[in-house]
């Protein structure tokens, strides 16, 4: 029940029993907050629980704990967030989760090393070198490897040292956008290279290559088409087809895979590609390979050294932290990534299984389904990894998302998914406690029931509703097409606190729900990149529920649709 307000002299008297600022900052929980956080944050978060008692909305005794309770976790404005989209590496929340090893060894680099000096002779070394010996380890095939700070530059280091003021042959099939609006063509100009456009969109052979070599061609450039498909009437040249041409073949792989993965069959890795011939493979380091945002070239020992100490390479360099990250991903126990494309379809159904029950036990409207979840990142177009999901009702999506844990899920058929594969097994408990959290209590959990209103309980508010319909469902869903219809959402579904507040939240910075909340579309990213504004609900693909567990209304296939992953920035 809301609280009645004060009468004018019993607010003046509380008012008067605020704390003041000093001696909140004497507290010795906020004093030991100010060493850890900063005075400016710790200072704002009394200020807001002080503007809290003046306005009656806490009493003055709790102002301290609630200023507790506004600091941070850290120092970062960035969140720690449960990836339940099914999207193993996305782009938006960061692409590949580091292991723990790697974790540890962020946490020793962080102060004074040995980055460059040689401890034994007390003179300078090599920048990375264990991390350099590391990857060259792991691909035998290269000549030679170096680090720079992300897959982009590396591809641009390569274009300046050795095709600046020359042509770089590129199949006009090849001329990909790689994300947030950046184009390759676009990419390669900026560094006073030329491109000599091959072939067409959809064939390109090794004579077309062949007929415009001369003594102006840098490279040749082989780009894997990771963030989408082509099909039908296709044909595109190896690299073995072309490395009789007399100019370097340089590929960029994207992906970050250094050998062949089982799973991933159609992935071309460094490996192989140096194996059939590339004078030079680039990568990033923060996909498949599992590691922090670096870019990886690898090749020709020649090339390699001449990129190394091209002046472009002092600019995109890497810090020490990463390539302590990396070295560690490189040498460690296997990734959260590895784990995550590894992981058995039985194992990621016994999980859903056993959150499901116990979530149902507590009065959770949630079953576990099939589901399918891909790789993200620009990685692997087009494949779906069998997987398993929880569903629970729409609304639960930005409750989740904008809770003390955030939990970023997917919407499919009106329901919101819970993807296990992206969740690794350590963090079930934290998503069903982040699931409790929401829909206990009587907050999201009362306004689902009110918001069904006809005395049929959950059912109706777990329909998904037509095109163009109404009901609780598609209220909140109208949301996701722009700022200004959050109102009515929380209206339909009650007003009634736990999600109102949490689509008030939605609503603050005017975009709407949260991209991994969206619809996919019929030919776009399936399950992965949720995708953009104004998707009709006839084009989601649902999931499908899990023998013996009910699906009812929402069990319709749930075949892929042809994949369109996310960009590579």
């Amino acid at each position: 029940m809301p609280r009645d307000p004060p009468r004018p002299r019993d607010a003046a008297g509380a008012r008067r029993r605020i704390p003041r600022t000093d001696a909140l900052l004497r507290d010795p929980r906020l004093s030991a907050a100010v060493d850890r956080l900063g005075a400016p944050r710790v200072k704002a978060a009394v200020r807001q629980a002080q503007e809290r008692a003046r306005a009656g909305g806490i009493p003055p005794e709790q102002v301290p704990q609630t200023a507790l309770s506004l600091l941070p976790g850290t120092a970062s404005g960035l969140h720690p967030v449960i990836n339940a989209t099914g999207v193993l590496l996305h782009t938006n929340l960061g692409r590949a989760p580091l292991s723990a090893a790697a974790r540890d060894a962020v946490r020793e680099a962080a102060g004074p090393t040995d980055v460059e000096l040689d401890l034994t002779t007390g003179v300078r070394a090599r920048r990375g070198r264990s991390a350099l010996a590391a990857l060259h380890e792991r691909v035998p095939a290269a000549g030679a490897v170096h680090v720079v700070n992300n897959g982009a530059a590396a591809l641009v280091l390569a274009a300046t040292a050795l095709a600046a003021g020359k042509e770089i042959v590129v199949s006009r099939g090849e001329m990909v956008e790689i994300g947030d609006g950046f184009r390759l063509p676009d990419l390669l100009v900026s560094t006073g290279a030329r491109l000599r456009e091959v072939g067409t969109t959809n064939r390109t052979t090794a004579a077309d290559y062949a007929a415009v070599i001369g003594p102006d061609t840098g490279f040749v450039l082989k780009v894997h088409p990771s963030n989408f498909r082509i099909t039908g009437f296709t044909r595109s040249a190896e690299v073995a087809d072309l490395t009789g041409l007399g100019v370097p073949v340089v590929v960029d792989i994207g992906s970050g895979l250094l050998l062949p993965h089982p799973a991933l069959p159609e992935e071309p890795d460094a490996d192989s590609q140096l194996r059939a011939g590339a004078a030079l493979v680039t990568a990033s380091g923060d996909k498949l390979l599992g590691g922090p945002q670096c870019g990886l070239l690898l090749g020709r020992e020649d090339l390699v050294h001449a990129l190394a100490r091209h002046p472009l390479a002092r600019a995109l360099r890497v810090d020490k932290l990463t390539l302590a990250a990396l070295e560690a991903t490189l040498t460690g126990p296997p990734t959260p990534t590895a784990f995550a494309l590894g992981a058995g379809a039985d194992g990621l159904r016994a999980r859903a299984e056993r959150l499901a029950a116990t979530l149902a036990a507590d009065g959770t409207d949630v079953r576990a389904v099939e589901s399918a979840a891909t790789v993200g990142g620009g990685g692997a177009p087009g494949v779906t990894l069998p997987s398993a999901a929880l569903s629970l009702p729409e609304q639960y999506a930005a409750a989740l998302r904008t809770g003390r844990v955030p939990v970023v899920g997917r919407l499919e058929a009106g329901r919101c998914l819970l993807d296990l594969r992206s969740v690794p097994p350590e963090d079930d408990d934290r998503l069903a406690e982040a699931v409790r959290s929401v829909g206990g209590g009587g907050g999201l959990a009362e306004a689902v029931r009110s918001a069904a209103g006809d005395g049929e309980g959950l059912a109706e508010a777990e329909r998904p509703a037509a095109v163009g319909g109404a009901g609780p469902a598609e209220a909140v869903r109208s949301a996701a097409g722009g700022g200004g219809r959050h109102a009515g959402a929380v209206r339909s579904v009650g007003g009634g606190g736990g999600l109102a507040e949490a689509v008030r939240s939605a609503a603050g910075d005017g975009e709407g729900l949260a991209e991994a909340e969206r619809p996919a579309a019929v030919g776009g990213a399936g399950p992965v990149e949720a995708v953009r504004p104004g998707v009709a609900e006839g084009e989601r693909r649902p999931g499908r529920a899990m023998p013996g567990e009910g699906g009812g209304r929402h069990a319709r296939d749930a075949g892929p649709a042809p994949a369109r992953a996310e960009g590579r920035p």
